[in-house]
């Protein structure tokens, strides 16, 4: 598992040092620290963040702007952003707003508005609604991570960990190499987002990873997953047979 990216682009030291640490000490990853618009698209390449919180104002020019345009150019490598300011001037309010970001903080910040801020970034670039609004434990699914609501806390899963799914009312546990998840998302609507080339439903209630798949037992309609664990399997859905022969 692997925390939440993210590379704060700020040139002020006390701004800077704040946010690092409170990002830090609620279990996000900073990645890196730019203070100009040079050393923040160098830092993107380089790092690949999950999210990015901007200061539209980078050694008095409107530079974060111009970070977050660059950054935007194309969008298959594009990642959500966060402005972050103290300026009052509608104009610039106006430019930032041409960029689409995912929301725009007001300096100084106030922590629980910056984790709600990422939050919401995530949802909204990935286009999942409303996920994070209960205190359940929700996530955000991509083509290569879960990103769940664990508490105060938001974790990064890798896609491939997750051994299988499996639904206990309107809820999914999500079993993972070292960890257990309980994420309030039926099984219906989970295995339209999970590659179907990846994950088979096998019964009813279970939605296993191919790849962790050791061995099916038919006269038991039993599959035997990797760590120990195990998932029915129906006879609705054994066309999990055939793509298992072809591995």
């Amino acid at each position: 598992m692997d925390k939440i990216n993210v590379l704060v682009v700020e040139d002020t030291v006390s701004e800077s040092d704040a946010l690092i640490a409170s990002l830090e000490a609620n279990n996000f990853n900073v990645v890196g620290l730019a203070t100009n618009f040079k050393d923040a698209i160098s830092l993107y390449n380089s790092t690949n963040p999950d999210v990015l919180i901007v200061d539209i104002f980078l050694n008095g020019l409107p530079e974060g702007i111009n970070v977050a345009e660059a950054i935007s150019v194309n969008p298959d490598s594009a990642k959500p952003f966060v402005f972050l300011t103290s300026s009052s001037d509608r104009q610039i309010f106006e430019r930032a707003k041409l960029t689409r970001p995912f929301s725009y903080l007001l300096k100084p910040f106030n922590e629980l508005e910056l984790f709600y801020a990422i939050e919401m970034a995530l949802e909204k670039f990935y286009e999942q609604k409303d996920v994070f609004l209960s205190d359940d434990e929700d996530t955000v699914i991509t083509d290569d991570y879960l990103f769940i609501k664990k508490g105060k806390a938001l974790k990064k899963v890798l896609v491939k960990d997750i051994i299988y799914i499996e639904v206990e009312d309107k809820y999914c546990n999500i079993i993972t190499e070292k960890e257990k998840f309980v994420i309030n998302i039926s099984l219906v609507k989970i295995s339209k987002l999970l590659n179907p080339d990846q994950f088979f439903r096998t019964h009813r209630r279970f939605i296993v990873n191919v790849s962790k798949v050791e061995e099916i037992i038919l006269s038991d309609n039993l599959i035997l997953l990797s760590g120990g664990h195990k998932a029915d399997l129906s006879d609705n859905y054994r066309e999990i047979i055939k793509r298992v022969k072809t591995l």
